[in-house]
C-alpha cells in the first residue's frame, strides 16, 4: 500500500523490514512482537517473509505450505495465514539441495548453487507482487529478513533482505543478539558492508536478549549513534520461553535440548518423561511443544539408545528424509531399542515420517530414491512415496475427542491391519494412522494441540507406562500460545521506541541517513 489509511485515530501505511546481524538473532519473534503490538493498537497488520529456509512448516486453509514462523506471526497479527506471507519456502534435503515451495506448492528440487545462480533472482517479481498485495489489503506489513543482509556473496540475487527492501522502498531495522556478544561490532559491520543505496534504507537497530542494567549499555548505544548516524530503537530484555516455532531444525542441534515446559508441579503423583529421537532433517519438531505445555511432562531430544531407558513415551518425529532417518536409527541402536520397547508394551508414537518408519516397508523413488526399504515392522503399514505432496488440514475424532491437524508428506500409507485407526470420522470410519498395542502412528502434525485429545492420549500413555501421571484438566495450548504472543507484544511496547517504529511504518525511509564506509565492494 503506497498511501496511508486512517486506523483508530492514527495514520499508518507501508511496511518495515526486520533484518538481523545473524541467523537466530531474534528476527522472527521481534516481527511477531511488532505485529501483536500493532494489532492491539487497532492496526490491520500482516507478516511477510519473501524466502524462508525451514523444515518447520504449516498448511494454510487453502492448502498452501508456508513456514511455521509466518503462521505464528499471522496469529500474532490475528489474521489467517496465507501463501502470500511466505511465497518462497526452501525445505533442505541435505547440505546442498532443497525442495523449492512456491506460493505454497512444491515446484522441484534445486542445489544451492542452482538456486542462487538464477532461480532466486527470477522470483523477485513474484515476492514483490505478494508484498504489494498484502500492503494493498492491510495498513502495515512487517517483513522478516533471513540470515544477515551483509552476506555480500549473495547480495546480487537477494530477494529477502535488502533486495526486497530496495524493491518495495521500505525502511530496515537491524536486530542483534547481545547474549552472543559483539553486538556493537555486528551492528556496525553489518551496516558498513552494505552498499550506499542499501545503507540508505537502514534506519536503526534493536538490541535483543539483554541481561542486566540497561544504563551500563547506554554509552555504547550513544557511540553507535555517533559512529553510524542511526539510533538504537530499543533494548529488549532476555525472556525465557519465547523461542516459539523456530524456523530450522537443521541449524540448531537439539541433542539433549529440553523443550520449555510450564513451570508448575505435576497434577498427579508422577511426571511423564518424553524422549524425542533427534533424527536427521527433523521437521515440525514443534509437534511436541503441546506435550511440553502440560504440567509434569518433561520433553527432551535424544540420540542414544540408553537415553530411552527411563522414557515413558518415545516419539519419532517428522523428517524430510524418512529413509535416511531410519538408517540413522539403526546405526545408533535406537531402532533395536524402540522394537524392544514395543515388545514390552511401552508407548511409542510416530508422527508423519516417524509413522512411516514404524511400518513394514517403504517404497521410495521420490525422496531418497532408495527403492524398497524395510521399516521397523511395528505397525501394519506399507508406505509408497508419491511425486505429488499431500497438503491438507484434516479434522476428526481420536480417543473419543475432537482433533485437528495438518498433513505435509509425499508418503502414502496403506494400513493393512492394527487394533484401530488412530484418527477417525467419529462414525467408525478410519481417517489416518493406526495403533498396535502401545505403538501409535499418524500423518497428522499438530494433533496434540487439541487439548481434549492430548489429555486422553497422555492418560493412555501413563497407564501403559505404569505412571501415576494425571493431565491437568485446564491446560489450553491455544491459550498458552496467545499468552506468549502477548508477551512478545509487551516486550515491544515496553522496551522499544514505539513512536519511532510507528514513524518508520507510517512515513517510510528517513531522509539523509549517512553512509558508513567502506560499503559493499
Amino acid at each position: 500500500m503506497n498511501g496511508r489509511s486512517k486506523v483508530s485515530g492514527g495514520t499508518v501505511g507501508g511496511g518495515l523490514l526486520v533484518a538481523g546481524t545473524t541467523s537466530d538473532a531474534g528476527k522472527s519473534v521481534v516481527t511477531a512482537g511488532i505485529c501483536r503490538w500493532l494489532v492491539r493498537q487497532g492496526v490491520r497488520v500482516a507478516p511477510f517473509k519473501a524466502q524462508n529456509m525451514s523444515l518447520n512448516s504449516f498448511v494454510t486453509r487453502e492448502g498452501a505450505e508456508i513456514g511455521r514462523a509466518q503462521a505464528m506471526q499471522a496469529a500474532a497479527a490475528r489474521v489467517e495465514p496465507t501463501a502470500l506471507m511466505n511465497p518462497v519456502l526452501l525445505k533442505p534435503g541435505g547440505d546442498r539441495s532443497s525442495q523449492v515451495v512456491l506460493l505454497g506448492k512444491p515446484v522441484g528440487e534445486l542445489s544451492a548453487r542452482g538456486y542462487h545462480a538464477g532461480r532466486q533472482e527470477q522470483l523477485l517479481g513474484t515476492v514483490t507482487d505478494c508484498l504489494a498485495e498484502l500492503r494493498r489489503t492491510h495498513d502495515a506489513v512487517i517483513c522478516e529478513g533471513a540470515g544477515s543482509p551483509a552476506e555480500i556473496n549473495l547480495r546480487r540475487t537477494d530477494i529477502v533482505n535488502m533486495g526486497i527492501a530496495r524493491a518495495a522502498r521500505i525502511p530496515v531495522v537491524v536486530v542483534g543478539d547481545i547474549d552472543r556478544g559483539g553486538v556493537f561490532a555486528s551492528f556496525f559491520g553489518t551496516t558498513a558492508l552494505l552498499s550506499k543505496e542499501d545503507q540508505a534504507l537502514v534506519a536503526g537497530y534493536l538490541v535483543n536478549k539483554f541481561r542486566g542494567d540497561v544504563t551500563l549499555l547506554e554509552p555504547g548505544l550513544e557511540m553507535m549513534r555517533r559512529l553510524s548516524g542511526r539510533p538504537t530503537l530499543g533494548v529488549l530484555p532476555f525472556a525465557h520461553g519465547l523461542g516459539i516455532d523456530e524456523e530450522d531444525g537443521l541449524r540448531v542441534s537439539l541433542r539433549g535440548a529440553v523443550r520449555e515446559s510450564v513451570v508448575a508441579p505435576p497434577h498427579g503423583a508422577d511426571v511423564l518423561r518424553v524422549a524425542v529421537a533427534a533424527v536427521p532433517l527433523m521437521s515440525n519438531f514443534t509437534d511436541v511443544d503441546a506435550l511440553a505445555a502440560e504440567p509434569g511432562v518433561v520433553v527432551r531430544f535424544v540420540d542414544r539408545a540408553e537415553e530411552l531407558a527411563d522414557a515413558d513415551l518415545v516419539v519419532l518425529p517428522g523428517t524430510r528424509g524418512t529413509v535416511r532417518a531410519l538408517a540413522w536409527l539403526r546405526e545408533r541402536g535406537l531402532a533395536d531399542a524402540i522394537v524392544r520397547r514395543a515388545a514390552e508394551g511401552r508407548p511409542v508414537l510416530g508422527i508423519c515420517g516417524g509413522f512411516q518408519m514404524l511400518g513394514e516397508r517403504i517404497e521410495d523413488e521420490v525422496e531418497s530414491r532408495a527403492g524398497t526399504v524395510e521399516g521397523l515392522g511395528l505397525l501394519p503399514v506399507r508406505v509408497r512415496f508419491a511425486a505429488e505432496k499431500t497438503l491438507a488440514r484434516p479434522a476428526g475424532v481420536a480417543l473419543g475427542e475432537p482433533v485437528e491437524g495438518y498433513e505435509i508428506h509425499h508418503g502414502v500409507a496403506e494400513v493393512t491391519g492394527g487394533d484401530e485407526a488412530f484418527m477417525s470420522d467419529g462414525r467408525g470410519h478410519g481417517l489416518d494412522g493406526c495403533r498396535v498395542g502401545s505403538v501409535w502412528g499418524t500423518h497428522w502434525h499438530g494433533s496434540l494441540e487439541s487439548d481434549g485429545f492430548r489429555r486422553a492420549f497422555l492418560r493412555r500413555v501413563a497407564a501403559d507406562a505404569g505412571r501415576a501421571f494425571v493431565p491437568a484438566p485446564d491446560t489450553s495450548f491455544a491459550g498458552l500460545r496467545e499468552e506468549q504472543l502477548d508477551r512478545l507484544g509487551d516486550l515491544i511496547e515496553e522496551h522499544a521506541d514505539t513512536d519511532a517504529l510507528l514513524r518508520l511504518i507510517e512515513e517510510g525511509v528517513p531522509e539523509g541517513l549517512p553512509f558508513v564506509p567502506p560499503g559493499a565492494p
